[in-house]
């Protein structure tokens, strides 16, 4: 079924712009703009829906053949070195090679059945090796977020996990949290003991006035709606079902504050035109203004959670999900690449069963620092 068309919501025409108030240009542009946010929420999701079962299809299936390539790139490199037809400083930088190959594959793509070829280039072995980095990498976890959250994670705590770190952490910003609050509500007791100045009561007041108006605003328009097309008195069956699928409409609008579609319905349904919209008084085009805006603000923060919930399963910052247009052609760009690497990695391994090649190719290769292993592969 297709999308219903939605009405456009304006105030004047584009040549008598100049004419309009600021309160009218206002309207219009928060509804130009909640229009166009609307409109990028529904590309987000159809692209997240794309997104999501092309990386089922096409990448991850990519992915496990990668890997499964550098694994055999790697027994490759560990028959080289027991061939006995490499000389000793060739023999060192294919252990580099191996090490840091299957450190990267046991450790970062669960490919345990690696290990015991690690282990047989490392006296410690891959998991006092893993453990002790581990270890290194919780105390330098724990002096982050020391510094970046201000608390002191216990001597006896068990961090021996990122998820225990992270409970560990959740716990003590509960207790900050929970000091905090408890500081602030002291303050606010001792506020509120203070007599208040006739400023303080008038600026309460206004805010109370607002708000009430605000509210009544979205009301008006609603209750307006809801007498037209209550479905209850309604003795047609026929018009009773019409107006029960349109007060669903009527009535969602009003639970999430939707000024703007309860407009819409009204101008869909003929209960206002085109001159009511342009007569509205100042005073009630400020509160609609200031409904719109929040509307504004929601649909805002709805676009950037989704665009970082895309970041996220895509692996991408957010400058490359700045669109939908640019998310798939960073998706297309990923497989592309990712297919260009599995035929490198083929024509290697396919080059190295030559052993001349291969010490070629040693000779180019420089012994890798820890944690600098730029991946040949």
């Amino acid at each position: 079924m297709q999308p219903q068309a939605q009405q456009i919501i304006r105030i004047g025409s584009t040549k008598d712009k100049d004419m309009l108030s600021k309160p009218q240009k206002e309207f219009n542009r928060l509804t130009r703009k909640i229009e166009t946010l609307e409109k990028e929420l529904v590309e987000y999701r159809e692209a997240s829906t794309r997104i999501q079962q092309r990386i089922q299809t096409e990448l991850l299936p990519l992915q496990t053949e990668f890997q499964e390539q550098r694994a055999a790139l790697v027994r490759v490199f560990d028959r080289a070195h027991d061939s006995g037809a490499f000389k000793a400083n060739e023999r060192k930088k294919l252990v580099d090679i191996i090490l840091n190959l299957t450190y990267d594959l046991i450790s970062e793509h669960g490919r345990d059945d690696l290990k015991p070829i690690y282990d047989k280039y490392d006296p410690d072995g891959f998991d006092a090796t893993t453990a002790e980095a581990d270890e290194l990498t919780s105390e330098a976890m724990k002096a982050m977020y020391s510094s970046m959250f201000g608390v002191e994670f216990d001597d006896d705590a068990d961090v021996s996990s990122p998820e225990k770190m992270a409970e560990h952490l959740r716990q003590k910003l509960e207790e900050q949290q929970t000091a905090f609050e408890e500081q602030q509500r002291q303050t606010e007791e001792r506020r509120a003991q203070r007599p208040k100045t006739k400023k303080q009561l008038e600026r309460e007041a206004k805010k109370q006035t607002e708000e009430r108006s605000t509210t009544k605003a979205v009301r008006t328009v609603y209750m307006d709606l809801v007498k037209a097309f209550h479905p209850d008195r309604e003795p047609d069956e026929a018009e009773k079902l019409r107006k029960t699928e349109v007060m669903k409409r009527i009535t969602e609008a009003y639970e999430k504050s939707d000024l703007l579609t309860l407009l819409r319905l009204q101008l869909e349904f003929n209960r206002i035109d085109q001159d009511h919209l342009e007569t509205l008084a100042e005073e009630q085009l400020k509160y609609y203004n200031k409904i719109l805006k929040q509307q504004t603000q929601e649909l805002e923060e709805q676009l950037y959670g989704l665009q970082s919930q895309l970041a996220a399963i895509s692996g991408k910052s957010l400058l490359f999900v700045s669109s939908p247009m640019s998310l798939e052609f960073s998706f297309k760009t990923d497989v592309q690449e990712l297919k260009r690497s599995i035929k490198n990695l083929k024509n290697d391994l396919k080059a190295f069963q030559d052993a001349a090649l291969m010490k070629q190719w040693l000779k180019s290769y420089r012994i890798q620092k820890a944690g600098d292993f730029d991946g040949f592969f």
